[in-house]
Formats: C-alpha cells, sequence, structure tokens
C-alpha cells in the first residue's frame, strides 16, 4: 500500500459566507471554483481548485478558524499576489523564509490561516 498523492485540504468555515470564500479564493487567490456534488452542496461551503491542488470550504457550525494549522498554497508570484491582497484591504504576514523559498501568511475572511510561498530564485 502506497500513498500516492494528497487530494484535498479542508478548512471550516461559517454558515452562509459562502460570497466571501468565493470572493478570497476565486477572486483574489485565483482558484477555480468546481461544482460540489449535488447530496454535498446542500451542507453549504465551496470546492476550489488549481491544477492538482484542491482546496474545500466545509460549513462547520461551531465554526473556530485554524490560526495555527494551515495549506501552503504554491505560486508563481508571490509579490504581485501579496500586493493584490493587500490592496483588498487583507493583512499579509512575512516570515522567515525557508531554504529555497519565500513565503507569507494571509488569514481567509473567516480567520483561517494560508500559507503562500514560492520557490526562490
Amino acid at each position: 500500500m502506497t500513498i500516492l498523492a494528497l487530494h484535498h485540504v479542508q478548512l471550516a468555515m461559517p454558515e452562509g459566507r459562502e460570497a466571501e470564500a468565493r470572493a478570497f479564493y476565486a477572486g483574489l487567490l485565483g482558484l477555480g471554483e468546481e461544482t460540489k456534488p449535488e447530496h454535498l452542496a446542500r451542507r453549504g461551503g465551496c470546492w476550489f481548485a488549481a491544477g492538482e491542488t484542491r482546496l474545500h470550504l466545509g460549513v462547520e457550525t461551531d465554526f473556530r478558524p485554524a490560526r495555527k494549522a494551515h495549506p501552503a498554497l504554491l505560486v508563481d508570484d508571490l509579490f504581485a499576489l501579496v500586493t493584490r491582497i493587500e490592496r483588498a484591504g487583507f493583512t499579509v504576514m512575512e516570515d522567515q523564509s525557508l531554504e529555497g523559498f519565500e513565503r507569507r501568511y494571509v488569514s481567509d475572511p473567516f480567520g483561517n490561516r494560508i500559507e503562500l510561498m514560492q520557490r526562490a530564485g
């Protein structure tokens, strides 16, 4: 038995705030929205993807944001993305580079931590 890949990461979100999720994940981060299967769509939330990267947002009744645990998204122009995110009113936090990567953090509209990474050089 071998694990082949990570299929998706799921984050929680509050009920009824899908428009904010779409504006952030599709509008700012540039992920495409995927159609949820009908039986799951009734629960709310949104699914997003770019290439093989999938990020799902599911409604959680007793929602608390993930402030430490987070997905890290690899991007091709970190500084252009940071500028776009800041112009939209979000705060981007700088962190020490990891070997071979520049990285920044932003919180989504619900307070979930998102790491943005770009290969250095």
